[in-house]
């Protein structure tokens, strides 16, 4: 077991964690209380929907306090993933739509300040709602939920977003190293000691996320872990869809044998054809 899972399993990040080239994991993770601290509405719709005794109601009483994020609730729920548009109206309706899990991601996203855009990548939106279609597209092959799945792409990137605020011009170096996720981890694990990926999951264990959520990204490298083989899966057809020359892993191997090359030019569309999409309700 690494030490990030270690520190995973814990809850809690005894630090520092990593500390490479002055960068320690603890500095970047306590930059989250900051970032909560100037988006209190989203801080306390990820603290609301940790509870089983909460209901569409409240949150919808607490959401509609951040128009912003009342309005990128909205758009998702009247987008074409889910069916429904032009429909809802409703605040309260478009959380009974999206479901508690969506909500509490969407916050996350937004209290990580990716609203932000010139700090980001300019891809980072491009591919986290490819990540996200792909992720759901998957699901079912892969014995996960498509919503549970959607939030697991929709949130592998806080890594990106983290260390994007954290260390821009050093990250900004990170990214030359490689066109896709997979090709930055080692100079990602270089600079930081940990992979962008790894990160997302010990914020998501920090912020209280179930383990259905966080361990896709913890089991990445296990080649037997089906939780793995859905966030592999969905890296490879982002990447076919958003990068350019891309060589292209076969998929069966990645998946654990549970998706075929023959299955994959419908989820492709599927994906291609959502994502612009999804992008318009996400951040307009």
């Amino acid at each position: 077991m690494s030490a990030v899972e270690e520190a995973v399993l814990e809850e809690e990040v005894p630090g520092p964690l990593a500390s490479v080239g002055g960068h320690s994991v603890d500095d970047v993770l306590a930059s989250i209380e900051t970032m909560a601290a100037q988006r209190p509405i989203a801080a306390q719709i990820v603290a609301l929907t940790d509870s089983d005794h909460t209901g569409a109601k409240e949150v919808a009483q607490l959401l509609s306090a951040d128009p912003a994020l009342s309005g990128r609730v909205l758009k998702l729920a009247n987008s074409a993933y889910y069916g429904m548009r032009g429909r809802v109206s409703s605040l309260q309706f478009g959380i009974t739509v999206v479901g508690f899990a969506v909500v509490r991601s969407m916050a996350t996203v937004a209290l990580t300040g990716t609203e932000e855009r010139a700090e980001l990548p300019e891809d980072f939106w491009t591919v986290s709602t490819h990540l996200a279609l792909a992720a759901s597209a998957l699901a079912p092959r892969m014995g996960r939920r498509p919503p549970d799945a959607l939030c697991v792409g929709f949130l592998a990137q806080l890594g990106v977003a983290l260390l994007s605020h954290h260390d821009p011009a050093g990250y900004a170096e990170v990214r030359a190293s490689g066109a896709t996720p997979a090709a930055r981890r080692p100079a990602e694990v270089a600079r930081y000691g940990v992979d962008t990926l790894e990160l997302t999951a010990v914020a998501m264990r920090r912020w209280g996320f179930p383990d259905a959520l966080a361990d896709p990204l913890l089991e990445l490298d296990d080649p037997d872990s089906a939780a793995g083989g859905l966030l592999r899966g969905a890296l490879e057809l982002t990447s076919r869809l958003t990068v350019p020359g891309h060589t292209r892993e076969r998929i069966e191997p990645l998946t654990c044998r549970r998706v075929l090359e023959t299955d994959l030019p419908p989820l492709l569309a599927e994906v291609q054809t959502g994502a612009a999409d999804l992008r318009r309700a996400l951040v307009g």
